[in-house]
């Protein structure tokens, strides 16, 4: 058989060879370092034997596909050393991620002194280093072999298999685990590992099935690469919006008033209200955009018009049964039928169109308890939520029009660079949770294909994320743990306007059905602020900073012309305070930086005789002595224009 290796070279060997033999075969050095062996495409494990002519790549902890069998092995080890310190804990599945590994258990939570003993043990495990053994049985004697252990969830998932599935198992000395691989070959080649932290998780991510412990752990081939990653992950841990906004006393949350319904307090509610007005004069001054303001809640009449009682009820907030009371309402999680009939208010014309509505819309969505983080995933939030009323041969220009905001939007925040977009369609195989004919549902799918092309916009397809009504486009950021959430939608629909009998009157005379747009500018509020705190570490662009100016007095003597300085910078509509406490002004600097404030403005005898300012930002330290009407000239186009300054470290500041 004849092997062709990825430098294009090739080997030639008379009778089946595994892949760690051909690795072996090539060099040592490389047999020690291979992790797995990519067979035409398809990564394989090492003990794999090869049969007839492919192409081989030898996988090693250089290549990503290396890195994760590194990460799957540690994975195991992790329940070999949870089975021995937690005799009673049931093993489930334990994938290796993007960043690492998890592997879930029924079991007691763990604490953080249970990670640490685990991280012994599997040290322990790693040094007996036993070699991992592959071996299959028959579906039949699979489901025995794990009843008999007691595995009810590796009974469950072999269950299954098809009945003629082969399954296959790994053994390292005595701990067995079901599992398709790949693996490295011994424990002893997982080098550098650590546990990061457990939580709550549900088996197979369904809320209604067993509430499963997670413990999340991470693995690298160098001691060096995990140390700089867990130095990334203290970054982040400092970047965290759910920690940082809290400490920063943006928002809080209490039991009493109940899980992901956050408070925004007066800093955070100041920063959500600067970007509204921001989103609601750009719509309506150069978008073209009327504002309506429509109802919190509604009669379940017209959620059924709409369809949403029949496709989207579990994710509503119902007031009221059906079965026992006259009428049931239910908390709105979208504004679009409330805007539809503002639109059915008038009749209209061919030439009334498009007409752009927006609102800034509070919904409800009854999220799952285990989905709630922070500001990002809230059962009740604040969205730049606008519907456009089109005809269809508008349909096109009037959809790359609200891609072209939310792009503005996005730019203007400094974002622009930290997003990726999707084109959610229907799922053909799931028709049923769907309304509309399969040929409307590709059309509109091409139409939206081919606007995002046009645009030179890359983008990936995402089956089954579409609403139940119509395609769309999700554009998407990381959190700062990696996880990704919807940020801006922009919706095609071609009909709901039959739905709710929405028409215009054309040229002709003729009633027709117009197209909407349901779209988002900046999306939801609460979720773009956690964003912007993630982002900017909470140094935020000064025109959002809920404080923008901190007036430092050297002494109480100064104390009147920093009220001074205060009332001429809040007369240009500048965020300002004075700090009149009797701390000497090294402190009161100390704690403005703490603050992650823009600007400090120290204020002595020579600055109140001269009708200056001196200078401190986060931006280039001590900017110096101004006259004060430069300052004010200064950072008035700085919040006029948005502008992102460039941030310096404290080392520079000094």
């Amino acid at each position: 058989m004849k092997i062709t290796l990825k430098d294009g070279s090739s080997k030639e060997y008379a009778q089946p060879m595994s892949i760690y033999e051909i690795a072996a075969d090539i060099s040592e050095g490389l047999a020690r370092a291979a992790c797995a062996g990519e067979v035409d495409g398809k990564v394989e494990d090492l003990r794999t034997v090869i049969d007839k002519d492919c192409e081989l790549n030898i996988v090693t902890a250089n290549d990503e596909a290396g890195l994760r069998v590194i990460r799957h092995t540690a994975s195991h080890v992790l329940a070999e050393a949870v089975k021995r310190l937690f005799p009673n804990a049931k093993v489930t599945i334990g994938p290796a991620i993007d960043d690492g590994f998890y592997y879930d258990f029924d079991s007691e939570p763990f604490s953080r002194e249970d990670l640490d003993k685990l991280e012994a043990e599997m040290k322990k495990i790693i040094k007996e280093g036993h070699k991992l053994e592959r071996f299959t049985m028959p579906r039949e004697e699979a489901i025995r072999f794990m009843e008999e252990k007691g595995e009810p969830y590796k009974v469950e998932l072999i269950r299954d298999l098809p009945e003629d599935a082969e399954i296959s198992f790994y053994d390292q000395g005595g701990f067995v685990d079901l599992c398709a691989g790949p693996h490295l070959m011994s424990t002893k080649s997982v080098k550098a590992f650590k546990l990061i932290s457990s939580s709550m998780a549900y088996w197979r991510g369904d809320s209604n099935k067993a509430q499963l412990q997670r413990i999340y752990g991470t693995a690298f081939q160098k001691k060096e690469e995990l140390a700089a990653y867990l130095e990334h992950l203290e970054d982040i841990k400092k970047r965290d919006h759910n920690k940082l906004g809290r400490e920063m006393e943006l928002f809080a949350t209490v039991d009493v008033i109940g899980q992901g319904l956050p408070l925004l307090l007066p800093k955070g509610t100041k920063m959500v209200m600067k970007l509204q007005r921001w989103i609601e004069d750009l719509e309506e001054k150069e978008w073209g955009y009327v504002r309506t303001k429509t109802p919190l809640m509604a009669k379940s009449d017209l959620y059924k018009i709409s369809g949403h009682w029949d496709h989207y009820k579990e994710g509503m907030f119902v007031l009221g049964d059906e079965e026992k009371d006259k009428e049931v309402f239910a908390l709105r999680p979208m504004t679009c039928p409330f805007q539809y009939y503002c639109y059915k208010n008038t009749q209209h014309s061919y030439r009334d169109l498009p007409i752009r509505y927006g609102e800034t819309s509070t919904l409800f969505r009854n999220e799952d308890s285990g989905e709630m983080h922070g500001l990002t995933r809230v059962r009740q939030f604040t969205i730049s939520e606008g519907h456009l009323i089109v005809r269809p041969d508008q349909m096109v220009e009037e959809f790359k029009g609200c891609i072209a905001l939310a792009q503005y939007c996005l730019q203007t925040l400094g974002l622009e660079e930290d997003v990726t977009y999707h084109l959610s369609k229907w799922d053909p195989d799931n028709s049923e949770k769907y309304i509309g004919e399969p040929e409307v549902w590709n059309e509109t799918e091409q139409h939206i294909r081919n606007v995002l092309n046009e645009l030179n916009i890359p983008f990936v397809e995402d089956v089954g994320e579409a609403a139940f009504y119509g395609p769309k486009v999700d554009i998407n950021a990381k959190n700062v743990y990696g996880k990704e959430d919807t940020m801006i939608t922009i919706q095609w629909d071609a009909l709901l306007a039959e739905q709710f009998d929405m028409y215009f009157i054309d040229q002709n005379g003729d009633k027709v059905r117009p197209y909407i747009i349901h779209r988002t500018s900046i999306g939801c509020y609460e979720r773009t602020l956690a964003w912007l705190i993630e982002k900017y570490a909470g140094k935020v662009p000064t025109w959002l900073c809920p404080e923008q100016v901190r007036i430092l007095p050297i002494s109480e003597k100064y104390a009147d012309y920093a009220e001074k300085v205060r009332k001429e910078l809040a007369k240009n509509d500048i965020d300002v305070t004075v700090d009149n406490r009797s701390e000497k002004i090294g402190f009161k600097i100390r704690e403005a930086r703490l603050d992650k404030l823009p600007y400090m403005l120290v204020v002595g005898q020579q600055e109140a005789e001269d009708g200056t300012v001196s200078v401190r930002s986060r931006f280039a330290g001590d900017e110096g002595v101004k006259p004060l009407q430069d300052f004010i000239d200064q950072i008035c186009k700085e919040i006029r224009t948005k502008e992102i300054r460039k941030e310096v470290t404290t080392e520079e500041q000094k």
